[in-house]
């Protein structure tokens, strides 16, 4: 079964070259979300994340993955339906910035990190996947589609 690794390679690479940012992230290779110059993210829109979901060369989550309510999508991650009853939005939004974090052999790209990664494009450099606002919509839509709410950031939490 020589095949399937093959395949694997070719659609991370895939995902890679139609996410942007990324190509291949060195083993292991955890760290904090890079900082992107746009503006601190408001509350998240189901539908602005739904419309982002569905631009694979803007987010290129429907290559890989199973969205409820989206018709098309790859089967080589998991399916992202029911996140809500697995994880809260804070935790939903670390694994979607940065899975590397929770599983350092994962094939999932970055969305809001450039450490580590490695024959990026000029054009790319230095860039994530997803803004912190695209981030907080497809927390927010796979969390309504899913029957939950959407927390909002700690970081829009005022005291």
């Amino acid at each position: 079964m020589r095949v399937l690794p093959a395949i694997v390679a070719v659609c991370v690479l895939a995902v890679c070259a139609l996410a942007g940012p990324g190509v291949a992230a060195q083993p292991g290779a955890a760290a904090a979300p890079a900082a992107r110059a746009d503006a601190p993210a408001s509350a998240g829109d189901p539908q602005r994340g739904q419309a982002l979901l569905l631009k694979r060369h803007d987010s290129g989550c429907i290559l890989c993955h199973e969205v409820p309510g989206i018709a098309q999508g790859g089967n080589l991650g998991p399916p992202l339906a029911g996140l809500a009853g697995r994880y809260s939005a804070e935790e939903l939004r670390a694994r979607i910035a940065d899975a590397r974090v929770f599983n350092p052999a994962t094939i999932m790209p970055p969305a809001r990190s450039t450490a580590g990664l490695q024959r990026v494009a000029p054009a790319f450099q230095g860039q994530t996947v997803l803004t912190q606002q695209g981030l907080e919509d497809i927390v927010a839509y796979l969390l309504a589609a899913s029957g939950a709410p959407a927390a909002p950031a700690a970081s829009d939490v005022r005291r």
